[in-house]
């Protein structure tokens, strides 16, 4: 029984000394975990610092998108606006022209109609025999009557941008001219006309109507013509581009 009190005697003051150093390292650990953080970082941004620089990073970066797509939509609708300028300009101009053309040929249906009446008025004249209205006074004046209303509808036709074609002894030009046969003539160049069997008509620069000619040929070449002609007339009854 005596050796067993002194063993726990001994380590009675044993284990005193192990408790103390226990509550020393007990307190220790609990003080540190309960002292704040040192905050006396001069580099350090506080948490809220921080959420003010980011939003302001955000909101900068925002602005210039916006002005970048400002600029883009306002180049694109310059773009169109263009575009519809130079559209508009375009319809006024073929606008302009094609009420041009229909100042120039609104009369085409009408002069092609009219001129048929100056053939006849030509008939007429050419039908009375030469030195007869100079022996009977009454057909003078009947022819001289006629050969006045032939003037004054060739007046008025040429008021309206209608002018009479009698191509004799012209050079023949396709574009103004309709071989209705070919009579042999040494006397005149080849291509020559020698007949008009009807008058041709145009109206501004189109052909309203062709002359019907008859052309020399069997006669010496023609001329070359010289470089730089106009352009000849369109034909009416051709559709223009």
């Amino acid at each position: 029984m005596r050796h067993g009190f002194d063993t726990a005697a001994g380590c009675g003051a044993d284990c005193d000394t192990v408790a103390g150093a226990a509550r020393q390292f007990l307190k220790a650990n609990v003080t540190m975990a309960n002292t704040p953080p040192d905050d006396s970082d001069p580099n350090k941004v506080p948490p809220g610092d921080q959420a003010a620089l980011g939003a302001a990073g955000e909101g900068a970066r925002t602005v210039h998108d916006v002005i970048a797509a400002l600029q883009a939509e306002a180049d694109d609708y310059k773009d169109k606006w263009m575009r519809a300028h130079a559209e508009i300009d375009n319809v006024r101009k073929r606008t302009e022209r094609e009420k041009e053309e229909i100042a120039k040929y609104a009369v085409t249906k009408l002069a092609r109609d009219i001129v048929g009446v100056g053939d006849n008025l030509q008939r007429a004249i050419g039908a009375i025999p030469v030195g007869a209205a100079e022996q009977d006074p009454a057909l003078k004046s009947f022819l001289e009557g006629v050969m006045l209303t032939e003037r004054d509808l060739l007046n008025a036709l040429d008021r309206h941008g209608i002018k009479r074609l009698l191509p004799l002894d012209e050079p023949f030009n396709p574009h103004l001219h309709q071989a209705m046969m070919e009579m042999p003539r040494s006397d005149v160049p080849e291509g020559t006309i020698v007949e008009v069997f009807q008058p041709g008509f145009t109206i501004e620069d189109r052909v309203l109507r062709p002359a019907m000619v008859a052309v020399a040929k069997g006669g010496p070449k023609p001329s070359q013509a010289p470089p730089g002609d106009a352009q000849p007339p369109a034909n009416e009854n051709t559709p223009r581009g």
